[in-house]
C-alpha cells in the first residue's frame, strides 16, 4: 500500500504520525513524504534552510521514508499563496505516489500554515473517479491542534508501543526544533502525548488521527 503523509513544516510527520509512519513501514506500505514549506531570508540564511533539509533526511532514514517531497513554499507565509499553485503542488505529488492512505494536519490547529495545508490537502485528495485515496486522516501536532476554534476530535487510535522508540529517535534528528520539558516539542513531552492518548484507549502508547474520508 501506498501511503503519504502531508507535513506543513519539517517536524510535524513525527510529530504527529512518526510512530504510525514507522508501523506502516515495518507491514511492508511504502511511505511518501510531502513537506510543504521552507525558511526563507530573511529571517532565515540558506544554512539554516540546509540544515532543516539535512533534519528531514535523517529523519526519513530512521523511520523508512521512501521519499520526500519539497515544494518549497515560504513557511508562516502560506496565506500569500495562491490557493491554485498550493493544491496544484500537492495534487501533482498525490498523482505521482498514488497513496491510498493520505494523512494531513488537523483543521482545528491554531497554526495558520497547517489548516491552510489542511484545505488544500481535501482539494488534492478530492473524490473523483479512477482516484485512488481511500483515507484521509488529520494528525495532531501536539497541544497546538487541541486549542482551535473547534478542538481535535481524535477517532481514530493507532497503536505505536513496538514503534515509539522509533518516533523519538526520529525526532531527536530535529536537533534545532526540539525544546526542553515542559514543552510539547521535547522528547518527554512527546512520549507523555503518547503515553496520554494510549491510556485513553486501553494502550500504552498511541497515535490519533480525526477520520475526515473514508471509501471502502
Amino acid at each position: 500500500m501506498q501511503v503519504l503523509v502531508i507535513a506543513p513544516h519539517p517536524d510535524d510527520e513525527t510529530i504527529g504520525a512518526g510512530g504510525t509512519i514507522a508501523r506502516h513501514v515495518a507491514g511492508g506500505d511504502e511511505v511518501f513524504l510531502c513537506v510543504v514549506t521552507q525558511g526563507y531570508s530573511p529571517p532565515w540564511p540558506a544554512d539554516i534552510v540546509e540544515t532543516a533539509r539535512r533534519q528531514v533526511e535523517a529523519a526519513r532514514k530512521v523511520l523508512g521514508i521512501k521519499r520526500v517531497f519539497f515544494l518549497g513554499f515560504p513557511t508562516v507565509k502560506l496565506n500569500t499563496v495562491p490557493n491554485a499553485e498550493l493544491t496544484g503542488a500537492l495534487q501533482k505529488v498525490v498523482d505521482e505516489t498514488m497513496p491510498e492512505v493520505v494523512y494531513a494536519p488537523a483543521a482545528s490547529d491554531v497554526n495558520q500554515d497547517h489548516r491552510i495545508v489542511f484545505e488544500a490537502t481535501l482539494v488534492a485528495c478530492r473524490p473523483l473517479p479512477g482516484g485512488i485515496v481511500k483515507r484521509v486522516l488529520c494528525y495532531e501536532t501536539g497541544y497546538s491542534s487541541r486549542y482551535g476554534q473547534e478542538p481535535f476530535a481524535p477517532n481514530v487510535f493507532v497503536d505505536i508501543e513496538p514503534f515509539l522508540g522509533k518516533k523519538l529517535e526520529a525526532m531527536r534528528c530535529y536537533e534545532t526544533e526540539l525544546r526542553e520539558p515542559p514543552h510539547p516539542r521535547s522528547l518527554a513531552g512527546l512520549e507523555l502525548i503518547a503515553r496520554e492518548r494510549g491510556l485513553s484507549v486501553g494502550l500504552r502508547a498511541a497515535e490519533c488521527f480525526h477520520l475526515v474520508r473514508e471509501l471502502l
